[in-house]
């Protein structure tokens, strides 16, 4: 590799973690403003029993969850109603902010 090359890798890396910032502070917001009402603070106080906990929860299961609810392979009509203006990569977000939690179902890393 050419040195004159590394910069470009390097700003490269850092445009892909601005861009990840950016959507972890979206992911956030969602959270904050639309999921919090059922799933509580950070996911890890459900308002009613019936509402799962979500922080702690692995990524991929959250976000095939949600992606489910979107297509309509999983019923619910709240749910439905919540993800149809998500894109993919807000629902990818989403799913990696509440994995991030280290709630009541928090995995080891």
């Amino acid at each position: 590799m050419k040195l004159a090359s590394i910069p470009l890798l390097v700003c490269a890396g850092l445009v892909s973690f601005g861009a990840q910032a950016a959507d972890m502070a979206k992911a956030r917001q969602t959270a904050d403003t639309v999921c919090k009402a059922c799933h509580g603070a950070d996911g890890d106080a459900p308002t009613a029993p019936n509402f799962p906990r979500l922080a702690g929860q692995h990524a991929d299961y959250l976000e095939q969850a949600l992606l489910a609810y979107k297509s309509g392979a999983r019923k619910d009509p709240t749910m439905a109603a919540q993800v149809t203006a998500l894109s993919r990569d807000d629902i990818s977000a989403l799913a990696k902010y509440f994995a991030s939690k280290h709630g009541k179902l928090s995995h080891a890393r």
